[in-house]
């Protein structure tokens, strides 16, 4: 994951993460006579958007929502997405011993994803099997973009401990992952993380401001070492048949935001 998302912001200058969040009720009309919508939904949105997008980030669960179809789904998602573009998996496990060696071998070996988010409430016994694999990556919750984060993340400042806990891991195998809504933590979150790679969720439907967000948690010009994810903003910003040319228009425009807050940020 570390070595295909530099690649990729070399070879593209995009920072943006495309969420694959389908939902069956909000899929253009145009997909819902398909064998599997979500399938054909899913790749008319990879085809328009991948010349903007640095990687993708399916959320397992709008999948395991559909059933045996919906994995299926997940499936030739994932395959369809050219190698060069790191794919995330959007899992948030966090497990132990050979139940998290379970989920490793069919995220990594049998999905063949890039990196999976991971829940770091058990210790580092969830790690150790990610670890122990040859190329997997974790992006471990650090601070979450929804309301209710505030419960532990914020208010028993949770945030902090899992911050400085990550600096025992290599930057090359763990991120994290550090909501955008969260502004008034984020540039504390930068610093604990030093230059590890930051997913970012929460800009367009959550409301939050890429600029903002760029200038409190880039690493550098050059490395910026973040990612910008947005789901519902790009997939849905059409329900028309002009569904993924609108998701194309939606990714370059927030492509071009990023650029610019990069370009305003001082050297």
């Amino acid at each position: 994951m570390w070595h295909k998302y530099r690649q990729r912001w070399q070879s593209t200058k995009s920072l943006v993460c495309v969420g694959l969040d389908p939902q069956m009720h909000r899929l253009p009309e145009c997909v819902l006579g398909a064998q599997n919508p979500i399938w054909e939904f899913n790749k008319a949105i990879i085809d328009a958007t991948r010349e903007y997008a640095c990687c993708y980030k399916p959320n397992l669960a709008f999948y395991l929502a559909d059933g045996i179809r919906g994995l299926e789904a997940l499936i030739k998602t994932i395959s369809h997405i050219p190698k060069e573009i790191p794919v995330i998996l959007d899992c948030k496990v966090g497990d132990i011993g050979s139940t998290m060696q379970g989920y490793v071998a069919a995220f990594f070996d049998q999905l063949s994803v890039d990196a999976i988010t991971v829940n770091p409430l058990m210790g580092s016994d969830v790690l150790d099997p990610i670890l122990d694999h040859e190329v997997a990556f974790a992006f471990v919750l650090g601070l979450t973009s929804n309301p209710s984060a505030k419960d532990f993340f914020i208010d028993k400042r949770m945030d902090i401990a899992v911050g400085e806990w990550i600096d025992q891991f290599p930057a090359e195998r763990v991120g994290a992952v550090v909501g955008a809504t969260q502004t008034q933590y984020m540039d504390d979150m930068r610093e604990m993380l030093h230059q590890r790679l930051i997913l970012i969720p929460g800009v367009g439907a959550q409301g939050a401001d890429a600029d903002n967000v760029v200038s409190q948690t880039i690493y550098s010009k050059t490395e910026p070492n973040i990612l910008i994810n947005s789901s519902r903003a790009i997939i849905y910003a059409s329900r028309g048949e002009d569904f993924a040319a609108a998701a194309a228009e939606a990714t370059k425009k927030l492509r071009a935001e990023i650029l610019a807050a990069l370009a305003n940020y001082p050297d």
